[in-house]
């Protein structure tokens, strides 16, 4: 549980958008071939995902309010983990003046308790894992989905993402595009910030 507020270090964020045109052709002896042709001039930019991480105000806000609720979890299973401990601490002190009738019903109220307090703890890292990945999608599709019409205003048919994980080893910087994607992300969040009732009644649409 001492990890409870690590958050997206190691996740791919952004996936390689890619508008290629297909161009089929061809008939032959009653059967159909087709062909693909990508265009000579394909336009391509990269973005820097730990920048992008670093600036983007919607994840900044996302990490503090994990970060607070894994922190809020790990004290709650501390006090119940140390209530316990000290439940079979007096078990063990006292156990001389019991009976092996009490003993053994003793024992088995702290088996059971041991036991729901392993289940505990599995629930709540199940419950730290599965609002892990649903940041982790939800940048997934912010970022993406950003990046769509990005590249449809600017010509882009395809953007990279660039980091130490990644296949592209160079990019020249005036191709890095990670400055103005911080900036329309954020522009983006900050309008759904201000009309939080209109971005969930979209939101709500959309499902």
């Amino acid at each position: 549980m001492k990890n409870l507020s690590l958050i997206l270090n190691g996740v791919l964020l952004v996936a390689v958008a890619v508008l290629f045109y297909f161009h089929f052709s061809a008939k032959n002896h009653g059967g159909s071939e087709s062909s693909v042709t990508a265009p000579s001039d394909l336009k391509f930019a990269y973005i820097k995902s730990d920048s992008v991480l670093k600036h983007y105000d919607y994840f900044k806000d996302q990490k503090t309010i994990l970060e607070a609720k894994g922190k809020k979890l790990e004290q709650d299973l501390q006090t119940r983990g140390q209530s316990l401990q000290n439940e079979i601490s007096a078990y063990q002190k006292n156990i001389g003046n019991l009976t092996i009738g009490q003993a053994k019903a003793l024992e088995e109220d702290l088996g059971k308790k041991q036991q729901n307090f392993r289940l505990y703890q599995q629930t709540l890292e199940q419950e730290v894992s599965n609002d892990q990945a649903k940041l982790t999608e939800s940048l997934y599709t912010r970022i993406t989905s950003f990046l769509k019409k990005y590249a449809e205003g600017s010509g882009l048919q395809v953007v990279l993402k660039f980091d130490q994980t990644s296949d592209v080893l160079f990019g020249v910087p005036g191709i890095d595009i990670s400055q103005d994607v911080v900036k329309g992300l954020n522009d983006e969040y900050k309008i759904e910030k201000q009309n939080p009732v209109k971005s969930d009644s979209t939101k709500t649409k959309k499902k």
